[in-house]
């Protein structure tokens, strides 16, 4: 296979990939608005209490060691 064939083939497997990927998105079921607002809330409400979790962890945790140390 020459050069210039192996370039016409790479072009046309990447044509198919986005063929193929534009049927396999027409198959996905998107969120409707409600079900993606509640996602959202999770997501940020998951976050937050991480943060604070975290913070707190790291607060005690210091403090701790500054005790044991003085």
């Amino acid at each position: 296979m020459s050069f210039v064939a192996k370039i016409g083939a790479g072009f046309r497997r990447t044509g198919a990939f986005f063929s193929d990927s534009v049927k396999e998105l027409k198959k996905v079921r998107w969120p409707n608005r409600k079900e993606m607002t509640s996602y959202t809330i999770v997501v940020i409400g998951t976050v937050v209490f991480l943060t604070l979790f975290f913070y707190f962890t790291d607060w005690v945790f210091s403090n701790l060691l500054q005790f044991i140390l003085k």
